[in-house]
């Protein structure tokens, strides 16, 4: 490889992150290892990787729940290596946002094949796990909110509700779009738990030196600002 790149891999067993370290160095790769889910998560925000071996036997979080808690904020590349090869576990996996799937035992061969097919689809660009628009600061990796650097707690829901104004930052969500994606598809036509929320969060997040930060779309739905 002509360029140096990143591979985290978040597994916890030893001679695993062993063999792989020793396959992927010699390809070029900087190898960074974490042996639990809340360190690979960690490791996922400070290194980032271009791409990520991920296990899903952790000790202290499910893989599939670590996957899913990346995708929340990131696209970079996730090739899952477990033991579980069950068609269904295969099935969750790729549906909740992994771009490759490798049962162990495994060969380095297609290993490194599987690792640079899902690098060539992957796109340039590296998001970034911090969101910031004024004084309002949000890290997706971490799920901490902070205005004028102080924290701020949210509830799971209104934190879900905030975490999808955050995808579409400068641009109107609608109702239904908001209710779907917090609450579920069977409460498009609840808008009056968006109406609540939405009150909740504003009453958190915007203070007189904030300013407003999520704009009303009369009859279509809001938007929150990306930056000013």
């Amino acid at each position: 490889m002509s360029a140096e790149r990143i591979a985290l891999v978040i597994d916890d067993e030893p001679p695993i992150r062993r063999l792989l370290r020793l396959t992927l160095e010699p390809q070029g790769y900087r190898v960074f290892e974490a042996d639990n889910a809340q360190l690979g998560l960690q490791e996922a925000a400070a290194r980032r990787p271009d791409v990520i071996i991920l296990d899903l036997g952790l000790p202290d979080m499910d893989g599939l729940a670590v996957l899913k808690r990346l995708r929340e904020w990131s696209q970079t590349p996730v090739l899952v290596l477990t033991v579980r090869d069950r068609e269904s576990d295969k099935v969750a996996t790729l549906d909740a946002g992994a771009d490759d799937y490798l049962a162990k035992p495994f060969g380095t061969a297609e290993l490194l094949a599987r690792l640079r097919a899902v690098q060539r689809r992957a796109p340039e660009a590296h998001e970034e796990p911090v969101f910031v628009s004024g004084n309002l600061a949000v890290d997706l990796a971490a799920r901490t909110v902070t205005v004028n650097k102080q924290e701020v707690h949210l509830t799971a829901t209104e934190y879900a509700l905030l975490h999808e104004l955050v995808r579409h930052a400068g641009k109107v969500v609608t109702h239904k779009q908001l209710l779907r994606a917090v609450w579920g598809p069977n409460a498009e036509s609840q808008s009056q738990y968006l109406r609540v929320y939405i009150t909740h969060l504003r009453k958190k997040l915007e203070t007189t030196t904030s300013g407003k930060l999520i704009q009303t779309e009369p009859g279509i739905g809001y938007r929150l600002l990306a930056s000013y």
